[in-house]
């Protein structure tokens, strides 16, 4: 057993929806004993740090059901299943922003809350953004605006707690400490 591993002894899936699936595992812990643990089933997601000529990040601004509140935050999305993490990036970009690209490089991978949940997000930066004439329709479901802000106002909008989840923030600290824009 490599150090603390825990040996699944039962997995029950209680959940499958669109987006998550749920499911509950029985344990045995390093020490011995047992333990549930609630996990969450996510297939990914992607997430674009788009650059225009000007230095301005484009973002959009959507309402967020879980917060109860809008947050403003880089274009991103949901992996389709084994969908290629660079294809789905564009694709986020074309439909959440009007914008395309063929040169995204890709800047990091992080899971967003390990503690109970698989979700990995894949992080790609892009200055090589052309506007779309007719962009993809997105998300009949998901109603965003788009801004565009320099990274001195994206800093503040974190201050204000405007910009507030872990991808945009890291793009906000990556984009700083690059001291890129």
């Amino acid at each position: 057993m490599k150090k603390f591993e825990e040996k699944t002894i039962k997995s029950e899936e209680i959940f499958n929806g669109k987006i998550i699936s749920l499911q509950v595992d029985d344990v045995t812990l390093p020490n011995g004993k047992t333990a549930k643990r609630e996990l969450v089933k996510h297939p990914g997601a992607v997430a674009v740090i788009p650059i225009t000529k000007d230095n301005k990040i484009i973002f959009v601004e959507q309402y967020r059901k879980p917060l109860e509140k809008s947050l403003i935050e880089i274009p991103a999305g949901k992996l389709d299943l084994n969908e290629n993490p660079l294809a789905a990036a564009v694709r986020e970009l074309e439909e959440e922003t009007g914008y395309t690209t063929n040169d995204l490089s890709f800047v990091t991978s992080f899971y967003t809350s390990p503690g109970f949940a698989d979700e990995l997000v894949h992080i790609y930066v892009t200055d090589q953004l052309v506007k779309m004439e007719n962009p993809p329709k997105g998300d009949d479901d998901e109603f965003v605006e788009v801004l565009e802000l320099t990274l001195d106002e994206a800093k503040e909008y974190v201050v204000e707690e405007r910009i507030h989840d872990a991808k945009t923030n890291y793009a906000i600290l990556y984009l700083h400490a690059l001291g890129r824009l």
